[in-house]
């Protein structure tokens, strides 16, 4: 592909949304030469990583029974009665192509002398591939990314992927602490995630390996590895991302300008020029989680997590056009087709989207996550060297939520939740504690992280949501079907597979 002049950084970063490519995505033709440099498709492709997990994260939003639809909209049987094929939820494509701009850094770094964007892009590398297994199991990976070498990759088992993600993540941490940033690329726009900080792309390799270690937690005779590994990054010393979230993008990177605002924003939320988005009223928290709260008493997040019925004040940006008492928040039953309107229940709330706040940045982990698998590592497995208890994780998980939500003087508001000895809040107060942790994590999940959700959600089978109405067993997803365009071109791909039936290595009951 021919590449144009880059104008400035906030211009050149086009946003991508679905499948739309950007004229910085050195993938359009295989058989071309591309001569972007590395740096100007790094940005790119953490870009799109970004803009290509909104569809996932909203489906596993669904999928994990913290959103549905409002009945202003027809029913989608897709999404909501399971009717769907291996012509629906096609994000392995998009997500291979984003692949590919990652593999290309790496290719390409030493010869252009920016060989420090090696590590970043073997993390998000790892990220992608991680993302994929927990959608379709199997996939290419030492035999893919080779373009005209390999048209055809063969299909790797998904565990053996898992521990070689452990093992690339390792490699890029060493590669991350050699190749320190060069000022030139410090601070600027193009590491829109770390903004060259070398220390929190290893704090977040390593919290990516955690997750990959945790989603493997109940698989019995798994102890032993995910203690060793767990102590490793121990060892190492960097530690884990605190206090703040793994995010793309932001306020110097999205501009006001359709196309280019934060995608989230531009789906659910308004245009650049205010006009409330088509889609604006159709995700909706369901009754099942704001049941979840309101028993908790935990009011405090439910009113960050969604707006009161009727939505958002258009005057008053972040604020409900009703009032918000706790009998304005009206969730939705999962799965419904009527009674629900867009008007008569809540909207998704200011935690994610503010009329007028169309900068933030996607959150693809929250140090929310992190602090509740520590908290099930320490728990689980008592031969971890984590410094920390299962209830002090626990508990900073907790305040993490609140922090990113939003609420207001959030570490006595989560102090007040922790102490209200309320089950599955209050630690003490829980007679199973790995019970607490799950529906505490699925919790903090809500509105950030729905794929994460799912995951997590098909791994614990918690919390026991409702089934949909119109779904006559008492199946649910599993996975999705591997792609047609994908099963069209290469013979390679596992036959065989019921969404239903066929787990996951990691998901055991």
């Amino acid at each position: 592909m021919k590449f144009k002049s880059i104008y400035p950084l906030a211009l050149g970063a086009l946003l991508m949304t679905g499948c739309k490519k950007s004229f910085l995505d050195i993938n359009t033709n295989p058989n071309s030469v591309p001569t972007a440099t590395p740096a100007v498709v790094l940005t790119n492709a953490l870009n799109t990583t970004a803009a290509r997990l909104v569809s996932p994260n909203e489906i596993g939003s669904y999928w994990s029974g913290q959103w549905t639809q409002s009945s202003s909209y027809i029913l989608s049987p897709t999404t909501f009665n399971y009717q769907f094929t291996n012509g629906d939820f096609n994000y392995w494509d998009g997500l291979f192509d984003n692949l590919q701009d990652y593999q290309y850094v790496l290719n390409n770094a030493d010869a252009n002398g920016q060989k420090f964007f090696k590590g970043p892009a073997s993390v998000m590398k790892a990220y992608v591939y991680q993302a994929l297994i927990d959608m379709y199991g199997d996939v290419p990976y030492t035999d893919a990314l080779k373009g005209l070498a390999s048209l055809a990759p063969k299909f790797d088992n998904q565990k053996t992927v898992y521990e070689s993600l452990i093992t690339q993540l390792d490699a890029a941490i060493v590669d991350l602490k050699a190749n320190a940033f060069t000022s030139a690329y410090t601070g600027s726009g193009t590491d829109i995630m770390f903004g060259g900080n070398t220390t929190k792309w290893v704090r977040f390799a390593n919290s990516l390996k955690l997750r990959i270690l945790m989603h493997q937690s109940r698989i019995t005779g798994r102890d032993a590895y995910i203690t060793t590994e767990i102590n490793k990054i121990v060892t190492e010393g960097s530690g884990f991302i605190t206090g703040e979230e793994v995010g793309v993008g932001g306020a110097s990177f999205y501009v006001a300008s359709d196309g280019k605002l934060n995608p989230i924003y531009e789906r659910w939320g308004y245009k650049a020029n205010g006009a409330t988005q088509s889609l604006g009223r159709y995700p909706r928290p369901t009754k099942f989680l704001f049941d979840q709260l309101i028993s908790a008493n935990d009011t405090f997040r439910l009113k960050r997590i969604a707006y009161a019925k009727g939505g958002e004040k258009g005057a008053t940006p972040g604020i409900s056009t009703n009032a918000e008492l706790v009998k304005n928040y009206v969730g939705v039953p999962f799965g419904v087709a009527s009674g629900y309107t867009a008007p008569s229940s809540s909207y998704i709330g200011p935690s994610l989207i503010v009329k007028g706040q169309f900068n933030r940045p996607i959150v693809l982990m929250s140090a929310a996550e992190i602090q509740f698998s520590l908290a099930e590592a320490k728990q689980r497995f008592p031969a971890v060297t984590l410094p920390g208890t299962a209830q002090s994780y626990y508990e900073e998980g907790v305040k993490q939520s609140f922090r990113l939500l939003g609420v207001a003087d959030a570490a006595t508001n989560a102090n007040a939740l922790l102490t209200s000895g309320i089950a599955d809040a209050d630690w003490s107060a829980s007679t199973d504690k790995l019970h607490a942790i799950a529906i505490q994590k699925w919790l903090a999940l809500v509105n950030f992280s729905g794929l994460e959700a799912w995951t997590e959600y098909r791994k614990s089978n918690l919390p026991v949501t409702p089934q949909s109405p119109g779904v006559s067993s008492a199946d649910r997803p599993l996975r999705f079907f591997y792609p047609n365009t994908e099963s069209g071109s290469n013979s390679n791909v596992p036959t065989g597979i019921d969404v239903f039936k066929t787990r996951l290595f990691w998901d055991v009951d």
